[in-house]
């Protein structure tokens, strides 16, 4: 459940630290066992890039985690920036909020902010989020998260605008690291006071208090296929049937086709539902079109019908809820150009319930429908490398570069790199659903546009979304803003983790079209 409704990214760059957590989704125990890698600190964890800035003043940065402490009352992340060139003026640094992913369970977690939003830990010198950077000149930050559960050992970081940083470890310790004995971080507030280049600027710091609140929440993914769509929200499960491969028009019987479709989605849900919570409810939708009250009806109907096969395949060791809510829940927008498409992306039937959690640390399920397996493997090791290109692009002068994706815990991390190879500011064009009918939410962002798909099985695999509840969500995507002329950025897109016999996948890019046999590592 979300601690706190309000998202905030303060970043700045006279420069706002700015930390924001966030998971990935698919509920499993992490127990330990022989196969457990085993997890070593070596802090610090270092990457080097180019960040987007609201300015247009993109600039290379180095972002260091100097260490992820855990007590008994906090989560600390300690963090190091610096930036090796000169730029003038305030910029805010405009990649996504910091955010730590427990890749095994799924959670997020936010940092504290007090009621105006502003971030505990390291206290801005004039207390408005913004923070003074010089060329060469290293600012060292703390940020305050609740504290991670204990079975967690590693988490990812993203947020930072260069990447995913994996297999971050966690540090158990008594008391967190000293807070800085003469903060100097308030006698440079001018560009006339310049710090020697190679100096550490440290800040006062702020502990939170009974102001503070913070939000968690956890990672929800979507996959697709020609019958059926799985949604994960983290221990909850949601199967839609697409009506159209299930019933006439205007009618609730089953079609015959629709009935071992049914069939199927009863040996999905006989290995997937919490035994200790055995509740399904079996929920119709329709489209817009016809009046309330008619689709009211029809969605019972249509549900009923669907509830008594399942009682019929799976006995009543169950307890099934039926659910009709017309036209009033779409997940695609009608009455755009793919107005059809989207339509019948909205006519379904859907079977809601809690998950079964899986017992191990490296775990995988079948499914009858192929949507709802849960393939989940340890979290990924630290690299500052995302390995060699498999795949370019070259669209008006941006070029998209492809790595490997990676797997980590559930998940596996899509890295690319856009370049603008002119000598002027070029906005790559991004944005929007590449598939006509597709879930809107799913869709949204820049990256949005991606997904990758399975070539035999042909399951589509979009984009993961944070939620932190009470409709509140937030893409697992970087944002592609400005390209500035000659900079290479890379950029992050997380989607849930295809079996292990996937060793490749097709990546739909958005407008820069389908890459083939992109490997998944």
């Amino acid at each position: 459940m979300a601690r706190n409704r309000r998202v905030f990214s303060l970043i700045a760059l006279l420069v706002a630290g700015c930390v924001l957590v966030s998971g990935c989704s698919v509920v499993v125990s992490w127990v330990s066992g022989e196969d457990r890698p085993v997890v070593r600190e070596e802090f610090p964890y270092v990457k080097e890039g180019t960040i987007f800035q609201d300015t247009g003043q993109d600039t290379t940065m180095r972002f260091a985690i100097t260490g992820l402490e855990r007590t008994d009352e906090y989560t600390v992340l300690h963090y190091e920036i610096t930036y090796p060139d000169e730029f003038e003026g305030a910029n805010r640094n405009l990649s996504m909020t910091y955010t730590l992913v427990d890749p095994i369970t799924g959670r997020v977690y936010r940092p504290y902010v007090d009621g105006q939003g502003l971030k505990y830990g390291s206290v801005s010198p004039n207390g408005n989020g913004l923070y003074p950077v010089f060329p060469g000149v290293t600012n060292e930050y703390r940020r305050y998260f609740p504290p991670l559960p204990e079975h967690v050992r590693q988490v990812t970081f993203v947020g930072s605008g260069l990447g995913a940083m994996t297999g971050i470890p966690v540090q158990d310790v008594e008391e967190e690291r000293p807070e800085p004995e003469s903060p100097n971080g308030g006698e440079h507030l001018s560009v006339d006071e310049p710090p020697a280049s190679g100096e550490t600027l440290t800040f006062a710091n702020r502990r939170p208090d009974g102001d503070a609140v913070a939000a968690e929440g956890w990672v929800e993914s979507f996959v697709d296929s020609e019958i059926a769509s799985v949604t994960r929200d983290g221990d909850t499960e949601t199967i839609s049937l697409h009506s159209d491969v299930m019933f006439e028009f205007d009618r609730a019987d089953l079609t015959p086709e629709a009935e071992a479709v049914v069939r199927r989605a009863a040996e999905t849900l006989e290995r997937n539902v919490d035994p200790d919570n055995p509740e399904i409810i079996v929920i119709g939708h329709t489209d817009g079109k016809g009046t309330e009250a008619y689709n009211d009806d029809l969605s019972v109907r249509r549900a009923e019908t669907v509830r008594n096969l399942l009682v019929e395949e799976m006995g009543t060791g169950y307890t099934y809820v039926v659910e009709g809510r017309g036209s009033r829940e779409p997940i695609a927008r009608e009455g755009g150009p793919d107005d059809e498409q989207a339509r019948a992306r909205n006519r379904r039937v859907e079977f809601s319930y809690t998950i079964r959690m899986p017992d191990g640390g490296e775990e995988e399920t079948d499914d009858g429908l192929g949507v709802a397996g849960q393939n989940v493997s340890w979290p990924a090791p630290f690299t500052d490398d995302p390995g060699d290109v498999v795949a370019s692009v070259e669209r008006e002068g941006v070029r998209l570069d492809v790595y490997p994706l990676r797997r980590d815990g559930a998940y596996v991390v899509g890295t690319v790199t856009f370049t603008n190879t002119t000598d002027e500011p070029l906005d790559p064009g991004l944005g929007g659903a590449a598939v006509a009918g597709g879930p809107e939410r799913f869709s949204k962002g820049t990256l949005g546009g991606f997904q990758v798909v399975e070539p035999d099985s042909g399951l589509v695999r979009y984009v993961a979304q944070m939620n932190f509840g009470d409709g509140v969500y937030s893409g697992f995507a970087e944002e592609v803003h400005r390209l500035q002329p000659g900079r290479t950025y890379e950029l992050v897109a997380v989607f849930s983790a295809p079996g292990s016999e996937v060793e490749q996948v097709t990546l739909r890019a958005g407008v820069f079209g389908e890459v083939p046999e992109v490997p998944v590592e």
